[in-house]
């Protein structure tokens, strides 16, 4: 029946109307149905509707709130926004880099070397760029062997046929509760369903894994996660590792952020054989050139090469060459030391702006995980911040559940310059002390 939806209609139009403001708290689905003289279920159904168009937004153990905003059309952190600081897109340009990078391009641009760049090649690069990729990854006593590496054009695209090499569509991936937002919009492409997993501060839960039922794989992110910038520690590494053991099933390791902590085994090296380390150079670069680094285990490195050649995911030659020289002229190993000390100095300004607040994380990472204060809303202080010209991302974003996404936000302190940072992490400490009435302030 489609009742609901005449019920859902009404709420909408009091919604645009403005008799519903956003960050309003709607009654709960037992007294929304009495009032209304519907069922539980259709209340049910009513609260779902709305969440589906992007009305509103449900927290877990705290109700259904009106969305602040409409949702983009497309996942989160997906494309660059108009905001005019960007504390959503995690990225880092530093002074000077492209002048590095540049030199170390120049003999790549002698006709006969760019000829053969402009190539084509394919999973498995070239010989030359597997052994750099080996000593750009190496971590510790891990070191990937050069036969195993493969390439793509980037990491989302390592990501897509890792999950395509191991779950067929219709399937399960298992995941963390919260995760990186293109994941979602990749699972669906490929129709594989995603499976939320507990997390605590220490990661992934593998007794929450294990009851999870059946998995085709999991995918985690152990160091620096996305959103919480939260690093698995050795124990739990060591206790994920016995887990997926039993359950017999392959793991995919996003390492994208694992410069920033080089010091730091990834999780392939507690399970060699059945992990899938996945990697890339945007966020050691920059998202405009870059390549995606798949290591499998040497019994699926075939496996791999061809889901990447069936998803057309191969990296450019010119990329590979490109990523190549970077590494053997020791280039990127600047450009990774001065982003390292670049993202500790944005923690000391973040950690100084935001005393007083429950901001999470690495000091070590680019973003951070802020529990705003009860007075507010996600979705609404987005919005808030959004009319001050800051972009920020908001919890729902990561939540692989609609409904289940705490009450925070993710800060990227990538992008602006560190004085723009320190008056928009100002602005934004100032209006968190205040209350959702300032969204209405001009």
């Amino acid at each position: 029946m489609d009742d609901y939806r005449v019920v859902a209609d009404t709420l909408a139009a009091d919604i645009e109307a403005g008799r519903l403001r956003p960050g309003d708290r709607l009654p709960p689905q037992r007294r929304f149905a009495r009032q209304h003289s519907i069922a539980n279920s259709t209340a049910a159904r009513v609260y779902g509707e709305l969440v589906r168009r992007g009305l509103a937004v449900g927290e877990v153990g705290r109700g259904t709130f009106v969305r602040a905003a409409k949702p983009p059309p497309e996942p989160a952190l997906a494309e660059p926004g108009d905001a005019r600081v960007d504390l959503e897109l995690n990225f880092a340009v530093l002074p000077g880099q492209s002048a590095n990078l540049a030199r170390a391009l120049e003999p790549l641009l002698r006709q006969d070397v760019l000829t053969a760049a402009l190539h084509p090649v394919g999973a498995a690069g070239t010989p030359a760029a597997r052994t750099a990729a080996a000593a750009l990854l190496t971590r510790g006593d891990w070191r990937p062997d050069p036969a195993t590496v493969l390439f793509t054009g980037n990491g989302r695209q390592a990501i897509a046929a890792a999950i395509a090499a191991f779950v067929p569509v219709g399937e399960r991936l298992a995941v963390e509760s919260l995760t990186y937002p293109v994941l979602k919009g990749v699972a669906a492409r490929l129709g594989v369903e995603l499976v939320p997993v507990e997390t605590d501060g220490d990661g992934l839960v593998p007794a929450a894994l294990e009851a999870a039922g059946p998995v085709r794989a999991v995918y985690v992110q152990p160091t620096l996660h996305n959103p919480l910038g939260t690093t698995m520690p050795p124990a739990r590494r060591e206790a994920l590792a016995e887990a997926v053991a039993r359950l017999d099933i392959p793991v995919i390791e996003d390492g994208i952020y694992t410069f920033l902590r080089g010091e730091v085994r990834p999780f392939a090296a507690f399970a060699p054989e059945r992990t899938v380390f996945v990697d890339s150079l945007s966020k050691r670069v920059a998202p405009g050139l870059t390549a995606g680094f798949l290591v499998p285990p040497p019994a699926w490195t075939a496996r791999l090469a061809s889901a990447v050649r069936s998803g057309g995911w191969a990296a450019p030659r010119f990329a590979l060459e490109a990523a190549t020289r970077w590494i053997t002229t020791g280039t990127l190993a600047e450009v990774e030391t001065a982003k390292r000390r670049d993202a500790a100095s944005r923690a000391s300004v973040l950690e100084e702006k935001l005393a007083g607040f429950t901001v999470l994380g690495d000091p070590a990472s680019y973003h951070r995980w802020w529990l705003l204060p009860e007075q507010w809303r996600a979705e609404t202080f987005v919005a808030a911040a959004a009319r001050r010209g800051i972009a920020l991302s908001p919890a729902s974003a990561y939540a692989v559940l609609p409904g289940h996404a705490p009450n925070a936000v993710r800060i990227a302190v990538s992008a602006p310059p560190v004085e723009t940072l320190a008056a928009a992490l100002e602005a934004l400490a100032a209006l968190a002390s205040g209350t959702p009435d300032d969204l209405f302030v001009d």
